[in-house]
C-alpha cells in the first residue's frame, strides 16, 4: 500500500518520519528482528559500479550479546534517497522510521544529512566571533571557519573535547560508553586576524607568576585565590602553594587578582613563557643520495636542480629571508661524503668516510654554517655533484646511513635539526639481520604495523637529539620489505615517495614537498605535559610518537601546527558539579632561533549528574578524531577486525544507553534516536570502521596502508573529518561563454550526487580529484580543458592548462585555495565517467558500499539500531 511520508504529531515536538506502515511492535526474541536490510530499504541505485570488485561485503557484526543471531549479507547495493533532516525536539535527537511490515515507499529525509548538518554551522558561525570561555556554549565545527577569542579558556583551535560536560562519577561514565577525551594540537596556527598569544619571561622580576609547586601544573585562570591573594589552590592536585612576594597582589572582590587583566597568566586560558636559557639554533642537512641507480634514473641531477632552486627560494624576501638557517650538505652510497662549507676556506672541502659501521666525524666544524655565509660554495657543490657521480659503483647505501651520520653531526655541534634525505636505491630492509650461523633471518613483527626494533633504537636517538627525518623515495619499494617510513613517522618528519621523477607533475610536487618542509614552522625537542583535575587521570595518550610508560609525559622529536595528539580520561574519584573539570596542556620546544618556550593551554569543561547532558555537549568530529588516533595506534597490537567490533559495540552501546536514559519522549521501536550533536556520527564512524588501515581491499598494499596509518594518526580535528568525509564539490559548468558562475557548492559522497553532465572536485587532505561526467558541455570541456572531445581528455595525474575563461580562473582559484588549507601538497587527479580512471573516486564516495566491502551508511544505520534495540529487550 502506498503511504505518504508524513511526520508523527506530538505535543513536545518532532519525533521522527512515520512514512512506513506501524507493523508489529518488536519483541524480546531474536525472530522478531529483520537480519538484514529490506531490500526495500534502498532506492535504485544509479552509480559508477554494482558492487565492490573482487571484495566481499562487509556487514557490521552483530552485537555480542543475549539474544545473538547472525546477520547475513546485506545483498542490497542501492542506495537511498536523501534530503535534510528536519528539526528535533528542544535540540536533542532525529528520528530514524525502521519498524514497517510493507517498505514500498521510504521517505527522503530518514538519515541524517551530513552536508546540511556542516552548511548549517557553517551559516551560523561564519563571519562571527566564537567567545571561548569555562561555561559558554559549545564551540563551532572542527570545518567550520570562525573567528576565535580567549576568555581565559582554551580555544577549540588547541583544544577540542569529545564532550564538555564530563559526568561526574564514574558509574555514569561507564554507563554513557562515550570516552572521556581531548584532540590536543598545541602549535596550532591562528587566523591574521585573530589575536597572537602572549608571550610571558619566565623571571619573577619580569611579572611572571609561578604555577604549583607540588605537581608542576602552570599558572592560568582556574587557579582559586585565597587570603587576600597570599595563597591560591591548585585544581590538578588540590593542594595549596604560597604565592612569593615579588609576584603577590591583592584579590578583588570577585576572588580574581587585580592584576588579572595585566598578566596573560590569569587571563588568558593560552599563552606563550621565554625561557632565560638560549641553545643553539637548529640546522638543515641535506643527504643526497649518489649510487648508480640516482645516476642512471636522473633523479641525482634533478634533485640536485631543485636543491639549487631552493636556496635561491630561502634567500628572498617572500620565504622570510632565512639568511640565519644554518645548512649542512652530504652525498652518500656506501660511503659517506661530507662537505666542509666554512667561509674562511677558499673553496669548500669534501671529507669522505668509510667506516660507516662506526661512524666517527673526522671534524665537524664547518658541517652546518649560516646559508649567508655559504649561499654560494653549496651552490657550487650542488652543481659538481652530478659530475663527480658519473662514476659512482654499482653498490647503493641504506637509507639508515645519512640518518646516523646527521645523528653524528647533530650531537658534536649540541643543536636540534632537521633531516632531508633524498634516495633513489631501492629501500634497504632492516628486518633482514645474520644470525650465528651466517645466514640471514627475518626479524618481522608479527603485525604489519609494527616496526622493527632497530626502526625504534633509531627513532629514539633521534627523539633524543631532537633530528626530525623526511625521506623523499624515487625508487618503489620491494614486495614484501620493511616499510622505510617508520623513523620519519617517530620523529614528526615526512614521508614522500614518488614515481621515479619522470613526469612534469612529480617534479612539480617535488619542488612544493620541499618548500613546505623547510617553511614549516617546527617546534624541536618538545615535551608534552599534561594536567587534569583532581578526581580525573590521563589514561592514554595518542599519536606519532613513541608511547613511553607515563600518558601524562610525552617526549617528541618535532611537531608543527597540523600535529595533533588525543588525550583519553578516566575517573579516579568523583567530580565536583561547581568546579567543573580543568584540563592544561603545557608544551616545552625549542624555536627555529634556539630559544627554549613553553606554550600552556587551559580549557574548563562542565561536569554533571545528568548524562543527558554529556551526550547533548558532544561533538561528532571530535569523538572521530579521538576513535581514529585511539584505533589506528591499538593496530599496533590488534587485529583490525577485533577494533572494528569494538567500534561498532561501543557505539551500539552509547545509542542503547541515550535511548533508555535521555530519551523522555515516546518513540516507537523502529525509530532510531540519535542526540542532535550526533547525528552525524554514524557516517564518520562507518567511514572509519572500512578505512583501509582498518579493513584493506585487494588493491591496498602495506606501504599505502602504512603510508595511510602514519598520517592520519597525527591529524587535527579538522583535517580527519575531512578525511573520512570529503568535500565533493559540485562545480559550475556554464552553458555558454559567460562571466558570471555560481559558486561551487558541496553534495553527499554518494555516487547518486554525480550527474554526467556535471563536473565534481573532490577535496581532502590527502586527495584531490576532478570527476568529468561523460555528457558534459564541449562549451565547459573548452573552458576548462581547452579541448572539446571527452574521449581526447587524458586521465590520471594533470595539469590544469592556464586558460583566461572563467571557468578556468574559478577553478584554479578553488584548487589553490583548497591546497593551501591542506597538511600536504596534493597532486590533481582527472578521473573520467565509465573508465578505469573512475576507480580512484570509489574510495570517496563514503556513504555508498566501498570497493574494498565497507557497508553502505543506511545498511551500517539500520544495524547500529537493530543492535542498540537488542541491549534494550
Amino acid at each position: 500500500m502506498d503511504v505518504p511520508a508524513v511526520t508523527h504529531g506530538y505535543e513536545n515536538g518532532w519525533q521522527g518520519y512515520a512514512g512506513w506502515p506501524e507493523g508489529a511492535h518488536l519483541t524480546s526474541t531474536p525472530g522478531a528482528f529483520p537480519s538484514s536490510p529490506p531490500a526495500e530499504f534502498h532506492a535504485q541505485y544509479q552509480g559508477l559500479h554494482n558492487g565492490p570488485v573482487g571484495a566481499a561485503p562487509e556487514v557490521p557484526p552483530p552485537f555480542c550479546g543475549t539474544g545473538r543471531t547472525a546477520l547475513p549479507s546485506v545483498r542490497s547495493q542501492r542506495q537511498p534517497a536523501w534530503a535534510p533532516s528536519p528539526p528535533c525536539i528542544n535540540g536533542l535527537f532525529n528520528g530514524l522510521h525502521l519498524d514497517s511490515s510493507n517498505y514500498s515507499h521510504l521517505p527522503a529525509g530518514g538519515c541524517p544529512y551530513l552536508v546540511q548538518i556542516m552548511q548549517d554551522d557553517k551559516a551560523e558561525w561564519e563571519g562571527k566571533v566564537f567567545a571561548s570561555e569555562p561555561t559558554g556554549p559549545l564551540p563551532p565545527l572542527a570545518t567550520t571557519d570562525c573567528l576565535m577569542e580567549d576568555r581565559g579558556s582554551a580555544s577549540p583551535h588547541f583544544i577540542r573535547c569529545t564532550s564538555y560536560a564530563f559526568p561526574s562519577q564514574a558509574a555514569a561514565a561507564q554507563q554513557s560508553h562515550l570516552p572521556l577525551g581531548a584532540i590536543v594540537a598545541p602549535l596550532a596556527r591562528l587566523k591574521e586576524t585573530e589575536c597572537p598569544l602572549p608571550v610571558c619571561v619566565a623571571a619573577m622580576d619580569k611579572g611572571h607568576i609561578p604555577g604549583c609547586g607540588v605537581c608542576g601544573a602552570h599558572m592560568c585562570p582556574f587557579m582559586a585565590w585565597q587570603d587576600c591573594g597570599q595563597r591560591f589552590c591548585c585544581p590538578f592536585c588540590g593542594n595549596l602553594n604560597e604565592v612569593p612576594w615579588q609576584s603577590y597582589q591583592p584579590t578583588g572582590c570577585q576572588g580574581k587578582r587585580v592584576d588579572s587583566e595585566e598578566n596573560p597568566e590569569l587571563s588568558w586560558g593560552s599563552y606563550e613563557v621565554l625561557e632565560m636559557q638560549k641553545g643553539q639554533p637548529p640546522g638543515l642537512l641535506l643527504a643526497v643520495d649518489v649510487s648508480s641507480a640516482a645516476v642512471r634514473g636522473g633523479q641525482l641531477e634533478l634533485v640536485c636542480q631543485q636543491l639549487r632552486m631552493l636556496l635561491g627560494f630561502l634567500t628572498r624576501d617572500e620565504a622570510g629571508d632565512q639568511s640565519d638557517l644554518r645548512l649542512g650538505l652530504m652525498t652518500y652510497d656506501r660511503k659517506v661524503h661530507l662537505y666542509d662549507l666554512s667561509p674562511a676556506l677558499s673553496r669548500p672541502h669534501m671529507m669522505v668516510v668509510m667506516d660507516t659501521e662506526e661512524l666517527e666525524l673526522p671534524v665537524w666544524a664547518g658541517l652546518l654554517v649560516p646559508l649567508r655565509d655559504c649561499r654560494d660554495s653549496l651552490d657550487s657543490v650542488l652543481q659538481q655533484v652530478p659530475r663527480l657521480a658519473m662514476e659512482a659503483e654499482d653498490n647503493p647505501g641504506s637509507q639508515e646511513l645519512p640518518i646516523r651520520a646527521a645523528l653524528r653531526i647533530f650531537q658534536a655541534l649540541g643543536c636540534p635539526g632537521k633531516l632531508l634525505v633524498f634516495h633513489a636505491a631501492p629501500p634497504s630492509d632492516v628486518t633482514l639481520t645474520r644470525g650465528p650461523s651466517g645466514f640471514l633471518r627475518s626479524a618481522k613483527p608479527k603485525s604489519v604495523f609494527q616496526p622493527p626494533d632497530a626502526c625504534i633504537s633509531l627513532a629514539k636517538e633521534c627523539v633524543s637529539q631532537g633530528c626530525s627525518v623526511h625521506l623523499f623515495l624515487f625508487s618503489q619499494q620491494d614486495v614484501g620489505s620493511a616499510w622505510p617510513g617508520h623513523t620519519t613517522h617517530f620523529t614528526g618528519g615526512g614521508f614522500f615517495p614518488y614515481n621515479g621523477l619522470q613526469s612534469e607533475v612529480d617534479r612539480e610536487q617535488l619542488n612544493r614537498d620541499l618548500r613546505r618542509c623547510v617553511e614549516t614552522n617546527t617546534a624541536y625537542k618538545a615535551q608534552l605535559r599534561v594536567f587534569v583535575s583532581k578526581g580525573l587521570r590521563v589514561s592514554g595518550c595518542y599519536g606519532a610518537f613513541i608511547p613511553g610508560p607515563d600518558p601524562t609525559h610525552v617526549s617528541m622529536t618535532a611537531l608543527d601546527g597540523s600535529t595533533a595528539l588525543a588525550l583519553e580520561f578516566s575517573h579516579d574519584g568523583p567530580l565536583d558539579d561547581r568546579r567543573g573539570v580543568v584540563i592544561q596542556a603545557a608544551l616545552s620546544y625549542t624555536n627555529a632561533k634556539g630559544e627554549r618556550r613553553t606554550q600552556i593551554h587551559s580549557l574548563g569543561v562542565n561536569c554533571s549528574n545528568d548524562l543527558l547532558d554529556t551526550f547533548r555537549s558532544c561533538q561528532a568530529q571530535t569523538l572521530l578524531t579521538f576513535y581514529c588516533k585511539k584505533m589506528y595506534a591499538r593496530a599496533l597490537e590488534r587485529p583490525p577486525q577485533e577494533l572494528r567490533e569494538e567500534l561498532q559495540v561501543e557505539v551500539t552501546r552509547a545509542l542503547a544507553c541515550y535511548r533508555k536514559h535521555c530519551c523522555s519522549s515516546v518513540v516507537t521501536h523502529g525509530q532510531l534516536v540519535l542526540p542532535q550533536f550526533l547525528k552525524a556520527f554514524p557516517v564518520y564512524l562507518n567511514s572509519l570502521r572500512k578505512s583501509e588501515v582498518l579493513l584493506p581491499g585487494l588493491r591496498s598494499s602495506i606501504p599505502q596502508r602504512l603510508q595511510l596509518r602514519s598520517r592520519l594518526v597525527s591529524m587535527d580535528a579538522r583535517s580527519t573529518a575531512l578525511y573520512f568525509y570529503p568535500l565533493l564539490l559540485q562545480l559550475p559548468v556554464p552553458a555558454e561563454e559567460c562571466a558570471d558562475l555560481a559558486p561551487a557548492e558541496p553534495v553527499r559522497c554518494s555516487a547518486s550526487s554525480l550527474d554526467p553532465a556535471g563536473l565534481y572536485l573532490a577535496h581532502g587532505p590527502l586527495v584531490l580529484l576532478l570527476w568529468v561526467g561523460r555528457c558534459v558541455s564541449p562549451g565547459a570541456l573548452r573552458q576548462l580543458f581547452n579541448t572539446t572531445s571527452f574521449s581526447l581528455l587524458p586521465p590520471g595525474e594533470a595539469c590544469l592548462p592556464v586558460l583566461d575563461t572563467p571557468l578556468s580562473v574559478c577553478v584554479r582559484s578553488l584548487i589553490e585555495t583548497l591546497q593551501s588549507h591542506a597538511p600536504y601538497s596534493l597532486k590533481l587527479l582527472v578521473a573520467k565517467q565509465g573508465e578505469v580512471s573512475e576507480e580512484v573516486i570509489q574510495p570517496l564516495l563514503v556513504e555508498d558500499k566501498s570497493p574494498n566491502g565497507g557497508a553502505s551508511y543506511p545498511d551500517f544505520l539500520y544495524h547500529l539500531h537493530v543492535n542498540s534495540m537488542r541491549l534494550l529487550l
